[in-house]
C-alpha cells in the first residue's frame, strides 16, 4: 500500500475509519463491512425524530429505496440518518454506516467537498471493481442532500420532484 492523500481535507472521523480499513487484510475487511451493515438500523431515523430534509427514493442503480435524512445541528453541522429498504445490499448498508459515522458533525460544505477516492481504501479494489455501479451511490445521495439543504439543490442534480417526506414505518 502506497501513501495516498486526499486533495480535499477529510473529516477526522472518516480518516480514522479509512485508516482502520486500510490496516486490515482483505478477509477481515469484508468481515468488518458485513458487521457494519448489520448496524445500519442504528443509523436510521428514530420515531418522532425531525429532519430538515428527507429524501427517500428508489433509484435505478440501487435494489430498493434508500432514504437520506439530514438536519443541521447548532445551525451548521450535518446530522445524517439513513433508511434502507429490505432489498438494499450489504455493501451499500455498510458504506452508509461508514458515511454516517464519518460525516456526522461536518459542515454542509465539508460534506459536499468529500471526494469519492476514499471508497476503495475502505472496501478494497476488488469490491469496487465488482460493484462499480453502486459503491458511490450513498455518498452521492448524501452530498446531494447537503447541497439541497445548503440551497444548491438544482446544481447538484437534486430536483424538488425527487424529494419526498419519509413515511413512518
Amino acid at each position: 500500500m502506497g501513501l495516498f492523500t486526499m486533495s480535499v481535507p477529510c473529516p477526522a472521523a472518516l480518516s480514522e475509519l479509512i485508516a482502520f480499513f486500510e490496516s486490515l487484510p482483505e478477509g477481515e475487511r469484508r468481515e468488518n463491512l458485513i458487521e457494519l451493515a448489520s448496524q445500519a438500523e442504528k443509523h436510521a431515523p428514530k420515531p418522532g425524530e425531525a429532519f430538515d430534509l428527507d429524501d427517500v427514493r428508489h433509484d435505478p442503480e440501487c435494489t430498493d429505496k434508500v432514504g437520506v435524512h439530514l438536519r443541521l445541528e447548532n445551525g451548521t453541522l450535518a446530522h445524517f440518518a439513513l433508511s434502507f429498504g429490505p432489498k438494499v445490499q450489504t455493501l451499500t448498508r455498510a458504506l452508509g454506516v461508514v458515511l454516517c459515522r464519518g460525516l456526522n458533525g461536518c459542515t454542509l460544505d465539508d460534506v459536499q467537498a468529500i471526494r469519492e477516492d476514499f471508497v476503495p481504501r475502505i472496501i478494497g479494489a476488488e469490491l469496487v471493481r465488482l460493484r462499480s455501479q453502486t459503491v458511490y451511490y450513498v455518498l452521492r445521495r448524501m452530498k446531494e442532500a447537503a447541497a439541497k439543504l445548503a440551497g444548491k439543490g438544482e446544481s447538484a442534480g437534486v430536483s424538488s420532484d425527487a424529494l419526498m417526506m419519509a413515511q413512518p414505518s
